[in-house]
């Protein structure tokens, strides 16, 4: 199968890249490799499909690894997208560039609504002049924003996001909606809850926790530690999301676009969070507890009811396991050694 994954550089784009590669299917990766965190691991990713960073001109396709072909291609780009998708003609897209980040988007507004508004506009505007059998897209928990009741169901209100971030997502799900009841696109949006694992985001918090223990400086702890999180371990996102590439929306109209959570749906208190990642790095923490910041939540807890009756998605990778298999990549991995 024919399938583009948008964010092949990012993390969770260059761990599908990889899986999809593995199962056989032809993978067409594409990426604006933007700054928002240290662009050298974006690079160092993109060298494990065989993309060299030095042979990286933004508008030109590079082969990789057998089977895999880059673009460095932003989403505003909208005449070369739209050229992409002709000559590569996807049968799949699996859309998961954005811009991240709860906290930048409080003082980076401009580039979340350029690349989760505009750029997924562009994405939906190629997809309606080459039409696709799935598009399945990266949505958010920010979506369910300060929303109290527990489990989050996909059917849940998700009118009040409370940052930026969150509001953006939202935004990509109704344009989404709309195109689906337009264009007949079979669309699914994917509710992502906190993915961590080996090469990772270095502006997560997982990460920026190894970091500062391991080079004895303080973690800043909101809400005083109550907080917990729905921690998602990377493989376990993958396989959800190649279950989903076959079992696209069927039927008439709405029924042709869905909106799936994909976590672990067993959130975790931050404070056992950092004793497990403390055990693994072999030091402790120095915290400084602080207030609840601007646009986060308290609780993040996936109710994945519909996407085990969808694929069976059952994850397997428990806390403790994941965070040793990150502790081990972080130790490794020398852009992490200060």
């Amino acid at each position: 199968m024919r399938i583009l994954v948008t964010g092949a550089a990012g993390f969770i784009g260059f761990h599908l890249s990889k899986a999809l590669l593995a199962a056989g299917h032809e993978v067409y990766g594409m990426d604006n490799l933007n700054a928002y965190y240290d662009v050298r691991l974006k690079y160092a990713r993109l060298k494990e499909l065989g993309i060299r960073q030095e042979n990286l001109v933004q508008g030109r396709e590079l082969k990789g690894v057998e089977g895999f072909v880059f673009y460095y291609l932003d989403l505003m780009d909208s005449p070369n997208l739209n050229a992409l998708f002709n000559s590569f003609k996807p049968e799949v897209i699996i859309h998961l560039a954005a811009q991240a980040g709860v906290r930048h988007s409080i003082h980076h507004p401009q580039s979340f609504m350029d690349s989760n508004v505009q750029g997924f506009f562009n994405i939906l505007e190629a997809c309606r002049r080459n039409p696709v059998m799935h598009l399945i897209y990266a949505s958010s928990s920010s979506v369910y924003g300060s929303n109290e009741e527990m489990p989050f169901k996909e059917s849940a209100l998700t009118h009040s996001p409370v940052s930026l971030y969150g509001a953006t997502k939202k935004a990509g799900e109704i344009l989404a909606h709309s195109y689906v009841a337009l264009y007949k696109i079979p669309s699914t949006g994917l509710r992502f809850f906190t993915v961590y694992g080996p090469w990772g985001r270095p502006d997560m918090a997982y990460f920026k926790f190894a970091d500062h223990i391991m080079h004895d400086e303080p973690i800043d702890v909101y809400n005083n530690g109550n907080l917990s999180r729905d921690f998602t371990y990377i493989d376990d996102i993958i396989q959800g999301i190649e279950a989903l590439i076959t079992h696209p929306p069927v039927g008439e109209g709405n029924d042709l676009h869905r909106i799936v959570n994909i976590g672990r749906s067993q959130p975790v208190n931050l404070l056992e969070f950092i004793e497990i990642l403390e055990k693994y790095l072999g030091k402790k923490a120095i915290k400084h507890f602080k207030p609840m910041q601007q646009g986060d939540v308290s609780t993040t807890w996936a109710d994945t009811t519909l996407l085990q009756q969808l694929t069976g998605y059952a994850p397997t990778t428990n806390l403790e396991d994941g965070i040793r298999k990150f502790v081990d990549w972080y130790k490794a991995y020398p852009l992490n050694a200060h």
